[in-house]
C-alpha cells in the first residue's frame, strides 16, 4: 500500500479526498497546515505528497522548499486554484513534480499520482523486470517465475528501496531510517533480511563502511 501525505484545509475536500485516494488502496494521512506536515515528514516516509498551495502557517511552496533543502525528493503534486504562471514557476522553481487545478478531477488526479510514483522507480511502466523477478508498481506485487513471492512488511520496504535504486549504493543509515519511518532500527536484524532478498535473488553486494547496493 503507497502511502500519501495530503495537506489540505479545506475540512470538505480534504475527507473527500482520503476516502476517495483510500478507496484506490493509498494509505492517507491527512494534516491541515504546514507545520504539522512538516513535522509527520520527520518521523514518516511518503510515496508521494499531495499539497495545497494556500494552508496555514508554512504555505505549500514553503513547505516543500524545507523539504527539498533537507534533501526530501518524495514526489510532489501540488492542488491549487491558482493558475498564474508566477504561481506556477515558483512552484516549480521549489522542487514540485505536477499540479492539479482545483476543482479537482478525482480520475486525472489519480493519473497524475500513479505517473509520478512510476517515475519514482525510474521507469514509465506498471512494472520492474529484475531477472526472473517482476515487480508491478500498481499492484505491488512480486513474482519469481511467475509464482507469487510473500514478505513481511519491512522486508518489502527494503525490497522496494533497492528496485528503486538499482546500482546505486545506499548507506545503512539511510535504509534503516527509510525502512523504519524515521525509527532507529538493528543492524543485525538488516543483515537477516538482507539475506533473505539475496536468497529470493537479488545481487546485494556490501560496500564495506560504505552501505548496499542491489546490482544488475
Amino acid at each position: 500500500m503507497k502511502k500519501l501525505l495530503l495537506v489540505e484545509d479545506d475540512l470538505i475536500l480534504g475527507e473527500s479526498l482520503q476516502e476517495l485516494l483510500e478507496s484506490e488502496d493509498f494509505e492517507v494521512i491527512w494534516v491541515k497546515d504546514g507545520n504539522e506536515a512538516l513535522s509527520i515528514t520527520y518521523n514518516n516516509n511518503f510515496d508521494i505528497y499531495l499539497f495545497d498551495v494556500d494552508i496555514p502557517f508554512l504555505n505549500g511552496f514553503e513547505l516543500l522548499k524545507s523539504l527539498r533543502d533537507s534533501g526530501d525528493s518524495t514526489p510532489c503534486i501540488f492542488l491549487t486554484a491558482k493558475v498564474d504562471i508566477s504561481s506556477f514557476s515558483t512552484g516549480f522553481d521549489v522542487g514540485a513534480d505536477d499540479y492539479v487545478k482545483k476543482p479537482l478531477e478525482f480520475d486525472e488526479l489519480i493519473i497524475r499520482i500513479n505517473s509520478q510514483i512510476k517515475k519514482s522507480f525510474n521507469t514509465y511502466s506498471d512494472q520492474i523486470n529484475y531477472k526472473d523477478i517482476v515487480y508491478n508498481i500498481k499492484t505491488q506485487t512480486i513474482l519469481k517465475k511467475n509464482d507469487e513471492v510473500i514478505l513481511s512488511p519491512i522486508e518489502y520496504k527494503l525490497f522496494e528501496l533497492f528496485i528503486k535504486n538499482i546500482n546505486k549504493t545506499i548507506s545503512k543509515e539511510d535504509i534503516l531510517y527509510s525502512i523504519h519511518d524515521g525509527d532507529e532500527g538493528s543492524e543485525n536484524a538488516l543483515r537477516v533480511q538482507i539475506s533473505k532478498l539475496k536468497k529470493l535473488g537479488l545481487d546485494i553486494i556490501n560496500q564495506r563502511a560504505v552501505g548496499y547496493k542491489l546490482v544488475k
